[in-house]
């Protein structure tokens, strides 16, 4: 067995070792039993201790309220700091300051299965709008055997099209069945690169450390300058080679025909990967990100038997590297489609899903834990802040609703006679309630940004305005119905050991 073969965990099972095995499966029921813990625990304290649970909820609750406030202060200073990327002009900037920058590729990857064709041509248009030269893309178009005959139409009409525009452009065809694969992006994109790397990169004698691997999802519309910021940055980086590069996700392609709760999520996922760019000590890749290939390469690829290929591709390179690996905020935005689909319920539904896949990356917790385990060159104090930074978001992305919006009344309804004649039981929704108020302001901030990234028809009746400003009154009901429960849907599932298949989200405009 290799020394680092812990890098290529996909569940506890995939380890022969039978102590190993019960460290891991240990490690997958962790985030569930805390979080159901939690909640647990409000709710016996409630009832046996009401004043001690009264005091927990006070401050959960303050602690919410500041670091809403923290988080705001990033979203304004994040948001400012994409439309000043996007009005800079990064090729001339390249020209000017990088001597060297035509020695630098982009190996564009982009996986694909049953994807309308409709967006998969305003993908590929999207890259050839790039002021980059074409002649430095080396574009790998991924489809799928199980696809069958549709899947490679698809792919020659896309080919007939685009191939006179880029001299490096190839179909990759993932074949069906390979044992230890889990069917999925990240099986497909995996598959994709090597051939790039063997079809493109290797003939034309193009060393992997002047290749920038963009990891790009079906529906995602990079910018006019994406290629040449990019550039800009990873000739700019201190240590590119062992850096990734996390853009912006925008989730706007269909956001004209998203219904009202399909909109909110599309904006608050945009609002906390734009806030995440001003903690770049705490960015992970997430969907759409770019990484050297040669990188990549050490690692072995990307895993093909997980689900949340995107964010383990990170905690690869971090373990790989002994902790010499981080990410980079791009500041720049890339375009990708909101969950709709052709019926209101169905696209709820889709929502739920999409939601609990993106919460699986709590599959990350258990694989990090026992890295850092068998890791030991790694700084303890990297471990700890990274590790807190993914094990908290997965717990209050699973219980914070549930608490703000509950818990300030389970003592009042639990604790009893005697707590119901006291002060504090009085009190305390009425102090909860308006702390959450105050924190409102953070909806009005959302929905300022939220409007100001539409497309401007959308907005330019006043009626409409209001329309996309009171959407965001829905926010509590959407934070609880998806969002708490797909993430502690996720987490159980991992407790319970009935792991998650990849599922894609069906696109439709």
């Amino acid at each position: 067995m290799s020394q680092d073969y812990y890098l290529t965990i996909g569940r506890s099972a995939d380890l022969k070792n039978t102590g190993e095995r019960m460290l891991y499966r240990f490690f997958e029921m962790l985030p569930g039993i805390i979080s159901l813990g939690t909640i647990a625990l409000l709710v016996l304290l409630s009832w046996r201790a009401p004043l001690i649970a009264s005091i927990l909820v006070i401050s959960f609750v303050l602690y919410w309220f500041f670091r809403t406030l923290y988080l705001m202060f990033h979203l304004w200073a994040g948001y400012r700091e994409m439309r000043l990327y996007e009005r800079t002009d990064w090729l001339s900037r390249l020209k000017a300051e990088k001597p060297s920058w035509q020695e630098t590729y982009h190996l564009a990857v982009v996986p694909n299965f049953e994807e309308p064709l409709e967006v998969l041509r305003q993908t590929l248009l999207g890259l050839e709008q790039n002021d980059y030269p074409k002649d430095h893309v080396l574009l790998v178009f991924g489809i799928e055997e199980a696809e069958g005959d549709e899947g490679e139409k698809k792919a020659m009409m896309l080919y007939q099209e685009f191939s006179s525009k880029f001299p490096h452009f190839i179909i990759a065809r993932h074949p069906k069945g390979i044992q230890g694969e889990m069917p999925g992006k990240g099986s497909n994109e995996t598959w994709a690169v090597k051939e790039g790397v063997k079809q493109l990169v290797q003939p034309l004698g193009i060393e992997p450390e002047k290749v920038i691997v963009s990891s790009l999802d079906s529906d995602t519309v990079v910018g006019p300058s994406y290629f040449s910021c990019l550039t800009y940055r990873f000739l700019s980086s201190k240590d590119p080679q062992h850096t990734s590069f996390q853009p912006i996700p925008l989730f706007l392609n269909n956001i004209a025909e998203a219904p009202a709760i399909s909109r909110i999520f599309s904006f608050s996922s945009t609002f906390w990967h734009t806030m995440n760019q001003e903690r770049p000590e705490k960015l992970v890749t997430f969907s759409s990100h770019a990484m050297p290939l040669k990188a990549l390469m050490d690692v072995g690829y990307k895993q093909t038997n997980v689900v949340s290929d995107d964010s383990r591709i990170f905690w690869q390179c971090f373990l790989f590297y002994n902790g010499n690996y981080h990410v980079e905020p791009l500041f720049y935005p890339v375009s990708m489609d909101a969950n709709v689909t052709r019926s209101f319920w169905k696209t709820l539904f889709n929502i739920y899903k999409q939601q609990r896949r993106w919460a699986y990356g709590v599959a990350d917790i258990p694989y990090f834990l026992f890295g850092f385990l068998k890791n030991k060159n790694i700084p303890l104090f990297k471990k700890v802040s990274l590790g807190w930074e993914l094990f908290e978001g997965h717990w209050t992305w699973a219980t914070a609703p549930l608490v703000l919006f509950f818990a300030g009344w389970l003592p009042l309804l639990l604790g009893g006679e005697a707590f119901s004649q006291t002060l504090l039981s009085y009190s305390l929704p009425t102090f909860t309630g308006r702390i959450l108020s105050v924190a409102t302001l953070g909806l009005i901030t959302s929905a300022i940004i939220s409007i100001n990234l539409l497309p401007r028809p959308l907005y330019q009746k006043k009626w409409k305005l209001l329309f996309y400003a009171g959407q965001w009154l829905l926010f509590p009901f959407t934070m609880i119905f998806f969002s708490s429960f797909p993430a502690l849907d996720a987490q159980i599932r991992l407790m319970l050991g009935r792991y998650l298949g990849f599922w894609h989200t069906p696109k439709f405009r």
